[in-house]
């Protein structure tokens, strides 16, 4: 909670939900990851927040972005981002997409597989592309191994394809799974990159760029490794496995530099019990999975709540959203104790929800529109 975000929520009685997002933290957040990691230029996954002002701004400070799809190629470049500063780093794009990207001047792609592959050379011919592995993503709360990346005997082969499609092949991509919480999983990453760099050296290809994707830990209502943690780890785990040959590294933060930017104001509509002989109250608030809280599946990404009552004597709670749909419980088994004064109508502020929130909000559902926000 920033001075700036509690005197907005002071003076702002706005219908709720809504979320506050203070941009002088991507100012902090960003000049403390490139003190951290000097060697690493930084891409934006821009997955995690897509607002102008938070790209702008973010141009401003010298950025390089990570971008999912051709919308938000485009958003970067209407920022003021230079192609040069755009990666097209989802591994699953059209071809139409891929052949827009590469008119507006972008030079780097990812890919997983020959298909995407063929797509890229007859889309994008000549550009850099990048082959994203699959590794482990064991401590992760958010995983992301099993759809993305391939083996690295696939990505040897695929590496030299693209040379003789008349790619360049320019490096090697791993994600170790969003909200990391284990720092020896970039080592092992690392580690089965730099064996891959080896072994298509040997056979006369020498990629210049290693991405080490995302995966910094944000504190949610556990304790994380720090940023100083991880970024030593990599350090350390980049200089054992590559000694004075270092390649060209960037990172892709989403979480990490916009997460603890911004909170959501919610409200209570309804405080009940479902049995009589039971101390567990439901509390549904006007907000729930489909209206942007949706990495609570499987309570997996697990909010701190702030309310007026705090302080007070607590209980057990299943915490829930307004729609009229089963699914829509944020936590039942995690474990949550709010305080026992809080009733109908009373405001909630969920911490920590700058990243992946605005737009993962249904559009229409039971009528619900989407998160508003406000930056400021």
């Amino acid at each position: 909670m920033t001075p700036k975000i509690a005197e907005f929520l002071r003076t702002h009685r706005g219908q709720t939900p809504f979320l506050v997002f203070d941009l002088d933290v991507i100012d902090r957040n960003y000049r403390r990851l490139r003190e951290l990691m000097p060697l690493a230029e930084v891409f934006y996954a821009v997955k995690a927040n897509p607002a102008s002002e938070i790209l702008d701004r973010l141009v401003e400070l010298g950025s390089s972005f990570d971008a999912a799809s051709i919308w938000e190629v485009e958003r970067c470049l209407a920022a003021g981002a230079a192609p040069a500063r755009v990666s097209f780093g989802n591994t699953i794009k059209k071809q139409a997409d891929i052949a827009c990207a590469h008119t507006a001047g972008i030079d780097l792609y990812a890919f997983d597989s020959s298909a995407e592959l063929a797509k890229l050379a007859a889309a994008a011919p000549g550009s850099r592309v990048y082959c994203r592995i699959a590794v482990d993503d064991a401590g992760a709360d958010w995983p992301l191994s099993r759809k993305f990346g391939c083996s690295l005997r696939m990505a040897r082969d695929l590496m030299l394809e693209a040379g003789e499609r008349g790619m360049v092949p320019h490096g090697v991509s791993f994600h170790v799974g969003s909200q990391q919480c284990d720092v020896r999983q970039w080592e092992v990453a690392i580690g089965k990159t730099a064996m891959l760099f080896s072994d298509l050296a040997e056979r006369g290809l020498e990629l210049k760029l290693v991405n080490l994707g995302g995966g910094f830990p944000v504190p949610y209502r556990k304790t994380v490794p720090s940023l100083e943690d991880v970024s030593g780890a990599i350090h350390a785990a980049v200089t054992r496995h590559f000694g004075n040959r270092l390649p060209t590294m960037i990172v892709e933060p989403g979480r990490a530099l916009t997460a603890d930017a911004g909170i959501i104001q919610s409200e209570v509509v309804l405080v009940a019990r479902k049995d009589y002989d039971s101390d567990e109250r439901w509390v549904y608030l006007d907000i729930g999975k489909f209206g942007g809280l949706a990495e609570t599946a499987g309570e997996a990404i697990q909010y701190r709540f702030r309310t007026r009552h705090d302080g007070g004597e607590t209980g057990p709670v299943v915490i829930a959203g307004p729609t009229c749909d089963g699914a829509d419980v944020l936590y039942d088994a995690a474990g949550y104790r709010l305080p026992q004064a809080l009733g109908v109508g009373d405001r909630v502020e969920i911490l920590s929800t700058g990243a992946y929130t605005t737009t993962y909000a249904s559009v229409g559902f039971n009528g619900f529109g989407p998160l508003k926000a406000y930056y400021i």
